[in-house]
């Protein structure tokens, strides 16, 4: 089924998903970068867990989050503006997210679980959007 045989409900339903994607992309980026910020200023924010098998250098954990969040914010927006490459550069940038954040639990649990459901949440979205437009 082509998009041009989808029925107008199934549309409303991708572009609903799609613009939920970018603005929780956005979000999840914006969360990276405060969080990016927070460890890069002061190391103090964060406490590390002892004996913890991914032991990098908080500063080193805060640029990577904060690369990450610059680059799901500018994804995001570029999903709200109709760029068609930026449904997959979505799905992979929140994987990376999920990735960083998953490392990043021994400094600051519930905050990188939190910034991981909303990754998934994005990769269910657009993987759901995805499939439905390319039909």
């Amino acid at each position: 089924m082509s998009q041009r045989n989808a029925s107008p409900r199934q549309m409303m339903w991708a572009d609903g998903g799609t613009i939920f994607a970018a603005v929780m992309l956005t979000t999840v980026g914006v969360f990276q970068v405060l969080e990016g910020i927070s460890a890069i200023a002061e190391d103090d924010v964060f406490v590390s867990a002892t004996n913890y098998v991914f032991n990098i250098d908080l500063t080193a954990w805060g640029w990577v989050h904060l690369l990450v969040g610059a680059a799901a914010v500018l994804v995001g927006l570029s999903i709200l503006y109709g760029q068609g490459w930026a449904m997959i550069a979505g799905i992979v940038v929140a994987i990376f997210s999920a990735l960083a954040n998953f490392m990043f639990i021994p400094y600051y649990p519930l905050w990188a679980l939190v910034v991981i459901a909303f990754d998934l949440f994005v990769i269910w979205s657009l993987s759901t959007v995805w499939g439905q437009r390319s039909r």
